[in-house]
């Protein structure tokens, strides 16, 4: 029988004893065990906070977003053998994709969330604060990571999406994780756990996995360390009144089951697509991962004239559910995780029907498909009915987790909002009514008691995600009996694993700290036109002072032409008195764009765009005759990914203050984005001379680091490349997929190298083409005189556009840079450069 292991302090191990079994849910066969003994929890937790957390902390947020975003791409190239074990807990193929490719997602998701932060390892919030009169002193809030670690404690039902979309969140903030997965389910926690630690792309000790339960977890836990609980509300409490969280003042959060309400809007009567809508949704949420989710609906609030209607149109949509083997195409609901928890369910189940009635399903007999019902963990869906639920409180206070929901009346909107209310705190609950007067109402006062709350109607039907998906963009968690806290919610999930630090100094001091370039800040006076600086060499606080330029009043009449824009201040000087205004005043976009005019370095250079502008203000009007100078500088760097066909670069604020000469006040401000390339170091420029200093090295005897190329070889593969190149040849097909094609013609203009070993279209794999040159000097004579006949195609030629067989449809610029990337790749092949 298979051991689960763990991975801790750089390794995988079990425990010592034999452990506790665990079952396959569907056939009952015990398959494999976990044990947690001899476990140094305390080492354990240091080796995360020393040597994951030093070195995820020193990473930037982009860099930990493109950590994510590269591990969720290969986690999503192996995902079948996941699907394969998650058939073990009982879940269909949907189940389980809403498990392992919604983790694989909540990575992702969380990775784009870098573009939302600076490129440093600290985020800086907010705005900034000016504590004093003379603009000296001031303050700003900074955010850094916490030096602990993340324990993840995790229920049994989404083993894969319960483990990332809280690792997710801790790694993009720089905290490792000590992940606890439930045992009956932890055999498909491990199984990504080992591929994610076999990829390497995490630092050592990022992420920490013990497959079981371990009492003391909390014992040790320090005041830099974060824990979080997602489970049933009775452990979650205890956990929480932990001496060792109090004493240290630990942040816990806790998500724990709850008793989600759906209510069915009066205006929603049977015929109507939001009726329809409302069934199908209570359906899917019952029976999605067998009702295992702690956000499927319980409680089904419905119009007291309706209740009959929804009993008999869910009992038919329940009739369509096929239970049994989840590996089976026909089968659309599987089991839950273990037979404990079958008989957790028929407990709380028997308690419910105390006071409901159950008036569909049956809790001593089932139909399966391709299973024996007596040895898999199944259930059917049950549906109970409350008629009087103000006095049958049981139904807001006692939760089956499994394919169970009670449907109950309601008299007015307001008495459907208490109802809700009685589940004393949910993570979500949901309306379906095309009523917006309905919905608001709902929302409004049903908001206090609920984490997240959905309006299902036929306008957002197509593209809802539903009633039970959380998204990591949104806050899950809710108030109450759900556990009082929040996990994800995008860029405010990240915070909760930073510090928040209240910094006070000088304008020129918080600039310095936070690589924000402050007001009354110091300026750092450039050597050249920060246009003429590529990304990386510009530096917050970098600027310059322009030339003057006065305004006249055929400026301004000039610009109203242009623009239409005819505001009286700017063309009728009659119109005048009562107002600001004292003279013909400049329009405020005039005075931007003069600015520009001013500051904008006119010829090509590592700028590529114009960006937009993020603030833009107006202190005081100016008019004809006045004399402006602006001040462009520096004001933060951010990176950025490129995907489509452009240069690697980055985003600049530059802020730019506008002054009236005469007496250097400040006018107007903005803050203007560029487009800035960032340095090409990557490849040698191949030009003639270069070629001709490399080649020589070349001999018969030349070995390539990588392949099986001869020296030969590779300059006739090159020649060969050329005629292509210079039109020579064009007789064949583009190899690559149409769909990819694009992503694959993009990749030109990056600064990434060609992978090593790739295979040519036209041969086969660890083939080599015949030669067709005496020897190695006559290819080389061959292969200048062809690239010297490509330079010339393209100087005759300079629109032409040509066939490759990897990257598609090339112009002359595209070639090039082919070109420079292809005899990089080649020359280093051979040690050439």
């Amino acid at each position: 029988m298979k051991k689960i292991e763990h991975y801790v302090t750089g390794n995988w191990t079990t425990g010592k004893e034999e452990g506790t079994p665990i079952h396959d849910a569907i056939t009952g066969e015990a398959f494999a065990s976990v044990a947690i003994d001899g476990l140094d929890i305390p080492e354990i937790l240091n080796y995360g906070r020393t040597k994951g957390g030093e070195t995820l902390r020193k990473m930037t947020f982009q860099e930990r977003g493109n950590m994510l975003k590269k591990l969720a791409l290969y986690l999503t190239k192996r995902k079948e053998q996941f699907y394969e074990l998650s058939y073990r807990t009982g879940a269909t193929r949907v189940d389980s994709w809403i498990d392992i490719e919604g983790g694989f997602g909540n990575l992702f998701a969380n990775a784009s969330l870098r573009k939302l932060f600076p490129n440093q390892p600290f985020h800086v919030e907010g705005d900034p604060i000016d504590l004093s009169r003379g603009g000296r002193f001031m303050a700003h809030h900074i955010m850094v990571p916490k030096k602990g670690v993340a324990v993840h404690i995790n229920a049994f039902n989404f083993p894969v999406w319960g483990m990332l979309e809280k690792c997710a969140v801790n790694w993009m903030a720089g905290v490792p994780a000590v992940v606890l997965p439930a045992p009956s389910s932890s055999y498909l926690a491990e199984a990504v756990a080992k591929e994610i630690i076999a990829s390497g792309i995490l630092p050592e000790g990022a992420l920490q996995i013990i497959n079981g339960t371990i009492k003391n977890i909390l014992d040790t836990v320090e005041s830099q360390d974060v824990v979080t609980f997602t489970g049933s509300a009775a452990t979650g409490r205890l956990l929480k009144a932990h001496p060792r969280l109090i004493q240290e003042s630990v942040p816990f959060t806790m998500e724990a089951d709850s008793l989600n309400a759906s209510i069915l809007g009066g205006d929603a009567i049977p015929g109507t697509p939001e009726f329809d809508l409302f069934i199908k949704e209570v359906r899917k949420e019952m029976t999605v991962k067998a009702g295992q989710k702690c956000t499927a609906i319980r409680r089904i609030i419905v119009p007291e004239n309706l209740i009959e209607d929804v009993q008999i149109a869910l009992g038919k949509e329940l009739d369509k559910i096929t239970i049994g083997d989840p590996r089976l195409k026909e089968v659309r609901m599987g089991s839950l995780v273990s037979r404990q928890q079958v008989s957790a369910v028929k407990d709380s189940v028997k308690d419910l029907a105390k006071e409901a009635q159950i008036v569909y399903g049956n809790l001593d007999t089932i139909e399966t498909i391709g299973a024996d019902s007596e040895k898999g963990a199944f259930i059917s869906p049950i549906v109970l009915r409350a008629d009087h639920p103000f006095k049958n409180t049981i139904i807001h206070e006692r939760e089956a987790f499994g394919p169970v929901s009670t449907i109950m009346p309601y008299k007015t909107l307001d008495e459907a909002i208490t109802l809700a209310q009685m589940g004393k705190g949910s993570l979500v609950s949901s309306i379906a009514t095309y009523n917006d007067d309905i919905a608001r109402e709902y929302v409004i006062n049903a908001a206090s008691h609920h984490g997240r709350i959905l309006v299902l109607n036929r306008e957002s039907a197509k593209e809802s995600t539903g009633h039970g998906s959380p998204l990591p963009y949104l806050v899950h968690g809710g108030p109450g009996r759900a556990g009082g806290g929040e996990e994800m919610g995008g860029v405010r999930g990240i915070k909760h694993y930073l510090q928040r630090t209240a910094i006070q100094g000088s304008p020129t001091t918080i600039t310095e700290i936070t690589g924000i370039f402050q007001q009354n800040a110091k300026y750092k006076e450039a050597d050249q036109h920060p246009f003429k600086y590529h990304w990386e060499d510009i530096q917050t606080g970098m600027s310059m002072k322009t030339h003057n330029r006065t305004i006249t009043d055929s400026d301004i009449i000039n610009f109203s032409n242009l623009t239409w824009d005819h505001f009286y201040a700017h063309t009728d000087i009659t119109s005048l008195d009562g107002s600001i205004f004292e003279k013909r005043t400049a329009h405020g976009y005039f005075i931007i764009s003069a600015a520009a005019g001013l500051f904008v370095y006119p010829n090509k250079g590592p700028v590529a765009a114009n960006y937009g502008l993020e603030e833009c203000r107006f202190l005081r009007p100016l008019y004809h005759n006045d004399t402006i100078y602006v001040r462009l500088t520096c004001k933060q760097k951010i990176d950025r990914d490129v995907a489509s066909a452009e240069h690697p670069s980055g985003i600049v604020k530059w802020y730019a203050e506008i002054f009236d000469a005469t007496n250097d006040e400040k006018v107007a401000f903005a803050t203007v984005l560029t487009m800035v390339q960032k340095k090409q170091e990557t490849f040698v420029e191949m030009t003639n001379q270069k070629i001709d200093e490399c080649l020589p090295k070349l001999s018969e005897a030349s070995k390539p680091k990588w392949g099986i190329m001869t020296a030969q070889h590779m300059i006739e593969h090159l020649e060969y490349t050329y005629k292509i190149a210079s039109g020579e040849i064009q007789n064949f097909e583009i190899a690559t997929p149409e769909k990819i094609l694009e992503k694959v013609h993009a990749s030109l203009y990056n600064y990434e190298k060609f992978p090593k070993n790739t295979n040519f279209p036209q041969l086969e794999k660890d083939t080599l083409a015949p030669l067709h040159h005496p020897d190695l000097e006559t290819a080389v004579e061959n292969f200048k005189l062809q690239r010297e006949k490509y330079l010339n195609f393209f100087k005759e030629n300079p629109d032409v556009k040509l066939k490759n067989m990897v990257f598609g449809e090339l112009n002359r610029y595209e070639w090039y840079l082919l070109e420079r990337k292809h005899l990089n790749h080649h020359f280093e092949q051979f040690n050439l450069l």
